[in-house]
């Protein structure tokens, strides 16, 4: 029996996410009293998982695969879970992650706990701790399958460094002929900015910005801390932003170290989609704005005034240190 988990990459190289869904599995691998072996799809350099504690790194190549694939990524997971007799499988909760858990799942025959925030309370009988409500409340979930799948929330549990020499083996999956009934076309990638679902910060503005010309204020401060930019669903309907940059429930998900919401009121639909951020600072000219009850700081002002003295502020402070 073993623990293994799938780390995920973007062009070869491995992001926050997958180190820390190494450091989840380390952690249950030592709650269970087991080993832990990761499985990578196409990953160019996997020494750096290394830093994390997994003892068996089994390395999947193969071209058919660079595009991503749910079918056939679920596939080789599987197989990758048999060969190493893993009654524990963790995958994060990527877009990606959220699409290929359920195939997966079902593969496995196993029991799925999507949105887990922490590691197992209890081995037996095995419980974790999940988000629920939209993010305003937990719940703790047994599973009593004997194959078990967990989905990582993103910025969960963070990361443990655990430096070991892993062994790292070169395993070939087959196929099935349905797996690459889909398939890719064309992949349009943003490039030379933070994405939302990579940053640690992310600034986002809403209405309370009059226009799409005053966004460079949004832009500036988010260049200064090295966050991405986001807005609010109307601001993504009106056209001032691409629909790419909306979060919410009915956009992207937030789950940043620091979230500020500039000119925006705080819809419960926009709350909920940013619930998950560890701290959220609101800037806004009516103090009664639903955000500052959900914000661990706020600012009651006007945002052309607020926004450029924060950046000459931060500028001044980055200089000095």
């Amino acid at each position: 029996m073993s623990v293994l988990v799938f780390a995920d990459h973007s062009d070869g190289k491995f992001k926050k996410t997958a180190f820390e869904i190494v450091s989840f599995g380390k952690q249950v691998a030592n709650q269970a009293e087991t080993s832990l072996v990761v499985v990578t799809i196409n990953a160019s350099d996997v020494s750096t998982l290394s830093e994390y504690g997994p003892d068996k790194i089994l390395k999947i190549q193969d071209s058919k695969l660079d595009a991503f694939n749910a079918k056939a990524y679920a596939d080789c997971i599987h197989q990758a879970a048999v060969k190493e007799s893993a009654h524990i499988v963790a995958v994060d909760s990527s877009n990606d992650g959220l699409y290929l858990a359920p195939i997966l799942a079902v593969k496995l025959e196993a029991g799925y706990a999507s949105n887990v925030v922490d590691y197992p309370s209890s081995i037996a009988p095995f419980t974790v701790k999940r988000k629920a409500f939209s993010s305003k409340g937990f719940s703790f979930t047994e599973i009593h399958t004997e194959n078990k799948l967990l989905g990582l929330a993103k910025n969960s549990v963070g990361i443990t460094a655990n430096p070991i020499n892993s062994v790292v083996e070169d395993f070939t999956p087959s196929f099935k002929d349905d797996d690459f009934k889909i398939s890719s076309t064309s992949i349009d990638k943003t490039t030379g900015t933070v994405t939302i679902a990579d940053a640690d910060t992310v600034v986002s503005g809403g209405r309370g910005l009059k226009g799409p010309e005053n966004w460079g204020m949004i832009e500036e401060l988010a260049e200064v801390l090295g966050a991405a930019t986001a807005c609010s669903k109307p601001v993504s309907d009106l056209g001032w932003r691409p629909h790419s940059e909306h979060v919410g429930q009915t956009g992207k998900p937030v789950t940043s170290n620091l979230y500020i919401a500039i000119g925006i009121s705080g819809a419960i639909q926009h709350l909920a989609g940013v619930n998950s951020s560890k701290v959220k600072v609101v800037i806004n000219n009516d103090a009664e704005a639903p955000f500052f009850k959900a914000a661990d700081y706020g600012i009651v002002g006007d945002a052309f005034e607020v926004v450029p003295e924060l950046i000459t502020k931060l500028k001044a402070f980055k200089a000095d240190h």
